[in-house]
């Protein structure tokens, strides 16, 4: 199978501003064109000039588009879009547009399909109907509704992209891996752009962040598992770290249902290691075939690593959390409020506890609070706790992570300790960090932490650390890019 392509897709309200955005991407090998986008379509106008291939697409409404013409006027400008040279044109299989199929014996026709409500169980049938019109190009695209239903399009690539002419797409953040791995799942190309709702990823990011260009159906798979996943800056380091040590791999984020979603999933990919994060330590942990000795002690894991099937796990939350906290404050003997009882509060209150700290366990369940407690031979506080009662206060809990970074878990008023340690990382200034700055406390932030367990599981995965300063150039660069996206948000 030939590499897959990059297709941009362009939208915009007019076929002047369509034509300048089209002549403005950059990283992609060719460009669809969404007609039904604008309000005065003019094919020629769109064509005009170009220097790309182009897909030229008419979206109707009822297929999720924005065309609310009569379905000849749609079909006219298809039919031109093929009279004026388009290397391909759209076409909806519910369109029952046979006769411009007909046109041209099929070439040049991507015959699509889209299923916005989740994933058909016949989804293989389908294919080899659309098939059977003698379209050059079949597309199928389908709403992801948890990461597992990337595994039948997976299967269907394999036996059917063998043939090619075939374009396979999960839509949504579940979908992300199909958008990626587009070789894999035997596409001819991948959609790439702004349609964020549909988890499209741009053109910039499939190149530079994940290497589109270079990956091969024996690139091996890494990721981070959690929900949400969206905020985290792990792919960014991670793929920079792989591209800097010359090593074919890839690593992607996983939104996972639940810990058998992933798990599903993982074993249909071929995955080598993952990255774990919230709400999935302690799950998985059950799961895995082996853990180590410091993941049994904190029940819970922050890597997996597959070797030959066989899933082994590891916790590199308790060195990565006391490298920072260690050059800024004597750790035994002070006084810690530590806020949330997850497998993240678990590795940072048996570190504490390991070093002599006296912890007290702050989480709105109780239960689990003293069940973290019990742990480290701790105390159960208050949720939020007093003011007066702490040297070390360490956010363990998603409180203020992006995109709602106005939150925050302790009232300024109660900001009367040594130090604050927010593991939350996106934004790298969290409002409890700015309050307890001004209160007079020493603060850090969790990039310290992040970059410390991602270069220990590096090594767990590779046998050696990662380039310098190559994670915290990322990761830093990463942030840069959330920061400025969320100041233009209208």
């Amino acid at each position: 199978m030939t590499k897959a392509l990059i297709c941009a897709t362009v939208t915009a309200s007019t076929t002047a501003e369509l034509r300048r955005r089209r002549d403005e991407v950059v990283d992609a090998d060719l460009i669809e064109l969404r007609l039904d986008s604008v309000s005065d379509p003019s094919v020629a106008g769109a064509l005009a000039g170009r220097r790309r291939m182009v897909i030229v697409t008419c979206r109707p409404t009822w297929e999720g588009g924005r065309f609310a013409g009569s379905e000849e006027e749609r079909k006219k400008l298809l039919g031109e879009a093929l009279s004026l040279g388009a290397e391909y044109v759209d076409v909806e299989w519910r369109a029952h547009f046979d006769d411009l199929i007909a046109q041209t014996g099929g070439r040049r026709i991507v015959l699509s399909m889209h299923d916005f409500e989740g994933m058909p169980p016949d989804v293989a049938a389908r294919v080899q109907e659309l098939r059977a019109t003698g379209a050059e190009v079949v597309k199928l695209a389908v709403k992801a509704t948890r990461l597992r239903d990337c595994v039948p399009l997976l299967e269907l690539g394999a036996r059917a992209g063998r043939h090619g002419g075939l374009v396979l797409v999960a839509m949504g953040e579940y979908g992300v891996a199909t958008r990626v791995l587009a070789r894999r799942f035997g596409s001819m190309w991948t959609y790439a752009g702004l349609e964020r709702d549909v988890g499209q990823l741009t053109p910039s990011a499939l190149v530079d962040e994940f290497r589109f260009r270079s990956l091969t159906e024996s690139t091996s798979v890494y990721g981070l598992v959690g929900s949400p996943v969206a905020h985290s800056v792990s792919p960014a380091m991670h793929n920079a770290a792989f591209g800097a040590s010359r090593l074919d791999a890839v690593y992607l984020p996983f939104r996972a249902a639940d810990a058998d979603d992933f798990v599903a999933f993982a074993r249909g990919i071929g995955l080598k290691g993952a990255s774990v994060t919230i709400p999935f330590k302690r799950s998985l942990f059950e799961l895995v075939d082996e853990a180590d000795a410091v993941a049994r002690r904190i029940g819970a894991i922050n890597t997996i690593r597959i070797v030959d099937g066989r899933w082994m796990g590891g916790n590199t939350d308790a060195t990565g959390f006391l490298k920072p906290l260690r050059d800024r404050m004597p750790v035994s003997g002070a006084r810690v409020a530590l806020l949330g009882a997850g497998g993240a509060a678990r590795a940072v209150a048996i570190a504490l506890a390991s070093s002599g700290a006296q912890v007290t366990v702050h989480a709105r369940n109780r239960q689990q609070a003293e069940e973290v407690a019990m742990t480290v031979s701790g105390r159960v506080g208050a949720w939020p706790p007093e003011a007066g009662t702490w040297d070390l206060l360490i956010n363990c809990t998603p409180v203020g992570m992006y995109p709602r970074g106005n939150e925050t878990p302790v009232p300024a008023e109660r900001l009367t300790g040594q130090c604050v340690y927010d593991l939350v990382y996106n934004p790298s200034s969290t409002r409890l960090l700015r309050e307890a700055a001004v209160a007079g406390c020493e603060t850090i932030g969790g990039l310290e932490m992040l970059i410390g367990q991602a270069q220990d599981q590096f090594e767990w995965w590779f046998g050696a650390r990662p380039p310098a300063g190559v994670m915290r150039e990322a990761a830093l660069k990463r942030l840069a890019e959330f920061s400025r996206d969320e100041n233009h948000v209208v």
